[in-house]
């Protein structure tokens, strides 16, 4: 199994994002993750939809979209020029509409994600699997950078992988996003995690450059 990197642009230096970019494309990451908070499901608000449209015009890489927000089937419309590359991901707990909000999402042209929280069971996702192409598994609670993995959620993407492959959904890609340290990456691998976002504990660690990050990450998702 080849595993996928997806740094997390939450933790680029918001002064020099074209250069971290630039570095991220000679490391030959996946996608770049972004992350859209509305201080509503999320106690924080982080990049907006005007970023999206700004990383576009500077980067060939595809995107991950994160979508962190109350009722998102009514900003959908503000993602605009995807590519049948990019993910837009949506979480489970943050529309009553869930269907909904999917279709709308295929109806961007990008591949569906569903999102879900540490203490939201994988059994809510039984009638979505024919509408997703990615799970992103929260391994932590959403809302902050620099959190502590809760450790149920090893678990979690252990019993997804075997949900989704007995079920004849083995092509959908699990992503994993919080603590993926690069120790915690090498047990979400062994786990069966597909696509990793990786930040201020492994690409963007403070001990070496985002190059070598990606590099030794890199590394690890493809043992």
């Amino acid at each position: 199994m080849k595993g996928k990197i997806a740094p997390s642009l939450m933790c680029v230096d918001l002064m020099n994002v074209e250069r971290d970019i630039k570095i991220l494309e000679e490391a030959e990451v996946d996608y770049l993750h972004i992350d859209i908070m509305d201080n509503h499901f999320v106690p924080n608000v982080t990049l907006g939809f005007d970023f999206i449209d700004a990383i576009r015009k500077i980067t060939h890489l595809p995107l991950d979209i994160h979508l962190m927000i109350e009722n998102p089937e009514n900003s959908l419309s503000y993602i605009k020029n995807c590519s049948p590359k990019d993910i837009v991901s949506l979480h489970y707990e943050s529309t009553p509409h869930i269907h909904r909000a999917l279709a709308l999402v295929k109806g961007l042209g990008a591949k569906a994600g569903v999102a879900i929280n540490p203490g939201t069971p994988i059994q809510v996702l039984e009638d979505l699997l024919p509408d997703i192409d990615v799970v992103l598994v929260m391994t932590v609670n959403p809302g902050f950078a620099g959190q502590q993995l809760v450790p149920a959620t090893l678990n979690k993407i252990s019993k997804l992988r075997k949900m989704l492959d007995e079920s004849g959904h083995g092509h959908i890609e699990i992503e994993v996003d919080g603590n993926v340290s690069f120790e915690k990456a090498k047990l979400m691998y062994e786990c069966g995690a597909d696509i990793y976002v990786g930040g201020s504990s492994s690409v963007f660690h403070k001990d070496s450059s985002i190059l070598e990050n990606s590099q030794k990450m890199r590394e690890i998702v493809n043992a």
